[in-house]
């Protein structure tokens, strides 16, 4: 407790804490109670029904319900914000879009840049407030030219890929009193202050994709999605057929309906504009070079010859070394080849446990 408490402001400041109705929110909330912050919960209504489709459905009626349990025990002030048409805009139609132009989305990051992050900061300035607290499990660092974003302590809680684009300016303001702590440590601090909310499983990835059927999201959005077309190989030869690129993403293996070739053939490209998905042997998915768009760079100045770096091309990838250049585009060349490198998701570049930033992944080669 007095590790994750040395993370707040002092007694007396005004913070606004995000508080989904899930056990890690509403353990900052009643830290921030501890220490003696003038402390406010705010939840975004993101849903677009008043009861939760299914459990772990994040911001639905029933977390809604449970961040206000949580305040009202606390005896702080709760606000409930009506974010749902720019989730839609934001997050749900862009991760659609994504999966019709062939490319695979991280909606969690784009979550974390809008609705999240940027307003709800916006809400946090205008109540007054010094600092927005979170539930997510990384560290904020006070380094020598300001504020770092780092890892959490505990690797197989960090959530720091998924806040790369993080900007300084929202670092500054951020405090993230979970990062030193594993989930173990927060449901005992949950006991106790007494939360109800202590054994409530953990949210899903993806909050809006019920039951893991992404394509069932993708294709009610975008109908068109279901456009069918050929598999063919490297060398242009059909395969086989389609239902919709949407369910498809590069490196994957599983589910394409195309087996009996000697050899297992990956997803290597997809081609939306001739609804065509590509496939290989394993060896055609190796990649050395990345193109990046969208960078969010918080770490030193990159020279010419570029910064070495270690990187992830996915959320569970292993960190591999590369070398990062800045540029139009920015681009990361890896020491070794790095496989199933999919256009949509994002890379992230750290030094030991800072994260210096990342981008969205727009080609390869």
């Amino acid at each position: 407790m007095a590790t994750a408490m040395a993370t707040l402001p002092g007694a007396g400041a005004r913070v606004v804490v995000a508080m989904s109705g899930g056990v890690d929110s509403s353990v900052v909330a009643a830290l921030a109670v501890a220490r003696g912050c003038d402390a406010v919960g705010v939840t975004l209504r993101l849903s677009d029904t008043e009861t939760a489709a299914r459990p772990g459905a994040c911001c639905a009626g029933t977390d809604i319900r449970d961040a206000r349990a949580v305040a009202d025990r606390l005896g702080i002030p709760h606000y409930v914000l009506d974010y749902r048409d720019s989730f839609r805009t934001e997050v749900m139609d862009e991760f659609a879009q994504a999966y019709l132009e062939g490319r695979t989305p991280v909606p969690c990051v784009r979550c974390n840049q809008t609705v999240k992050f940027r307003d709800l900061l916006a809400v946090a300035q205008h109540l007054g407030a010094e600092a927005l607290l979170t539930g997510h499990y990384v560290r904020r660092v006070d380094g020598p030219d300001g504020p770092e974003l780092h890892r959490g302590r505990v690797a197989a809680k960090d959530q720091s890929y998924f806040l790369f684009a993080t900007t300084r300016a929202q670092l500054a303001r951020l405090r993230f009193p979970l990062g030193d702590l594993d989930k173990a440590d927060t449901r005992a601090l949950a006991r106790h202050f007494g939360l109800k909310v202590a054994a409530k499983p953990d949210s899903q990835d993806i909050c809006f994709v019920p039951q893991g059927d992404y394509r069932a999201v993708v294709r009610r959005l975008r109908p068109e999605a279901d456009r069918p077309g050929d598999i063919v190989d490297l060398e242009g030869r059909v395969l086989g057929r389609h239902g919709g690129i949407a369910g498809f993403t590069v490196g994957q293996r599983r589910g394409l309906g195309v087996g009996g070739h000697g050899e297992p053939l990956y997803v290597v490209r997809l081609e939306p504009e001739a609804a065509r998905v590509v496939v290989g042997p394993r060896a055609a998915l190796a990649v050395h070079d990345v193109e990046l768009t969208e960078v969010n760079w918080l770490g030193p100045e990159v020279p010419p010859d570029g910064l070495p770096v270690e990187a992830k091309v996915r959320s569970l990838a292993p960190l591999a070394s590369a070398r990062i250049f800045r540029g139009s585009p920015w681009r990361l060349r890896f020491d070794a080849a790095q496989y199933g490198v999919a256009p949509g998701q994002a890379a992230v570049c750290y030094a030991g446990s800072r994260v210096l930033g990342g981008g969205f992944i727009a080609a390869a080669a």
